[in-house]
């Protein structure tokens, strides 16, 4: 396997599976500022990389410093973020924390910058306000898959760390399980679109803005609502996945897949092509294939795969031949190159050295919490199952958990470092101690088990390299 290397804050960090040297701090600066309110300290720099940081820590810091890693950014705004939002940032302040995060030097796909960057960002840390006696990363979305692989490769940095809402099932997983939809929508409602190999941004936004058209026109009918509903299932799709929808029954098929059939657009516009031509752009080419695989199999272990045969039975569709037709057409095939380097940037091997709280809603379009299946599959496999401890919010949406059950996980984390083992992870004692952090927003953690997620890869099975 290759190792890519990058030059960031003045000394060479490599992004590979092994530990990297430090970061030189970039502190003191004429990029950096300090402002004080008298009760918290607000630090805005840049690092050589061209990255801006940000950094608030309290008159009464208690020691503990959190690394935070922002989600997707498209640009051309790429603003530092040190806190998930506002009202969780000003919780965590009165608490104590010592707040810090950078921008990454470039947008979209930037693990081969974000990684660096943030370990850059915790040395101008270190360097402008000491040693703390404890350090966290931490991240939502895309972040959470920089967190996780600030965890892998670079153990020694931090003491614990918590993803929220993650892609835990990292890149090459991410974006097989993207093509997917995409490709049974093309296939099944006969639009001629590229998928991949995406030559620009302009391309990438016609091709959306065609299958998306393609998709709509589909609602139309009674054919093109089954179909839009087996695309969604080989994404996992929840049937309530925004905060604005309403909570179909468990037998309303046809509320359930007017759910997803806007989940399906936003998928499309969001991550299918734009986002896509993007990572291709840094990958060398495409990184995603399904050649070889049965999509009748995935359809079998999708969570929503009643919904579909229901669906079909209404429309008086044969499922199966739909399958098979899935099944003969020609497939995409991946540049082996290009797999590669999403392989060695942003898959993980699922071997930990300090403890990793991972957390999901259950209602996830974007990120689907079956991604907390593969990220278990990987740990389990490279033997560091102790470490790891997953938890769901009963909640739609991308990442919409309340300023209480951010706390609550953080809080768990801390406890399992202090004593030592896991304690208070089920879903009573992390709803009490989100009432104890913040008794003004929702507590809503449950009991939950994810189904397999569809397509996994990791480094933890050889097998899945090919």
């Amino acid at each position: 396997m290759r190792h890519g290397t990058r030059i960031a804050a003045g000394a060479a960090l490599l992004l590979t599976l092994t530990t990297a040297p430090a970061a030189t701090a970039a502190t003191d600066t004429p990029a950096a500022t300090a402002a004080t309110d008298g009760t918290t300290t607000h630090v805005d720099g840049r690092l050589p990389s061209g990255a801006t940081y940000l950094m608030d820590v309290p008159a009464s810091w208690n020691g503990t410093v959190l690394l935070f890693s922002h989600g997707y950014t498209s640009g051309p705004a790429n603003p530092a973020q040190d806190a998930p939002d506002e009202a969780t940032k000003s919780l965590l302040l009165q608490g104590g924390y010592a707040l810090i995060g950078s921008s990454y030097a470039t947008t979209g796909w930037a693990v081969t910058d974000a990684v660096p960057d943030q370990l850059a960002t915790l040395e101008a840390f270190t360097a402008r306000f000491g040693q703390a006696s404890r350090t966290l990363a931490w991240g939502r979305s895309y972040g959470g898959l920089v967190t996780t692989a600030i965890a892998e490769r670079h153990p020694e940095r931090i003491d614990g760390s918590l993803s929220l809402c993650g892609l835990v099932q990292g890149g090459v997983a991410n974006w097989n399980n993207t093509l997917d939809p995409a490709f049974a929508l093309k296939t099944l409602l006969g639009s001629d679109v590229p998928l991949v190999n995406l030559p620009s941004q302009t391309a990438a936004t016609d091709a959306a803005n065609t299958l998306t058209a393609a998709v709509d026109s589909a609602q139309s009918t009674a054919e093109g609502r089954a179909r839009i509903a087996l695309a969604a299932a080989l994404h996992n799709i929840p049937v309530w996945n925004a905060p604005t929808q309403t909570r179909p029954a468990a037998t309303d098929w046809d509320a359930q897949q007017a759910n997803q059939y806007d989940a399906v657009k936003g998928l499309l516009r969001i991550a299918a092509f734009n986002r896509r031509q993007e990572a291709e752009v840094r990958a060398g080419g495409n990184m995603s294939w399904n050649t070889g695989v049965d999509y009748a199999r995935l359809l079998a272990e999708s969570s929503v795969r009643k919904e579909v045969t229901e669906l079909y039975k209404k429309a008086g569709l044969s499922l199966r031949k739909d399958l098979a037709t899935l099944n003969r057409a020609p497939r995409v095939s991946a540049d082996p190159k290009a797999t590669d380097w999403m392989s060695r940037t942003s898959s993980f091997t699922g071997k930990l050295a300090k403890p990793q709280l991972s957390v999901h809603t259950i209602g996830d379009p974007l990120v689907p919490v079956q991604t907390e299946s593969a990220l278990k599959r990987a740990v389990t496999a490279a033997g560091s199952g102790p470490l790891l401890r997953q938890a769901y919010v009963d909640n739609a949406g991308h990442c919409t958990f309340s300023p209480a059950e951010q706390l609550a996980a953080l809080h768990t984390l801390e406890d399992r470092l202090t004593t030592g083992t896991w304690q208070g992870t089920d879903p009573a004692s992390l709803n009490a101690r989100a009432t104890a952090a913040d008794p003004t927003t929702p507590t809503r953690y449950v009991r939950y088990h994810p189904t397999p997620y569809l397509r996994p890869y990791d480094l933890a099975h050889p097998a899945d390299r090919r």
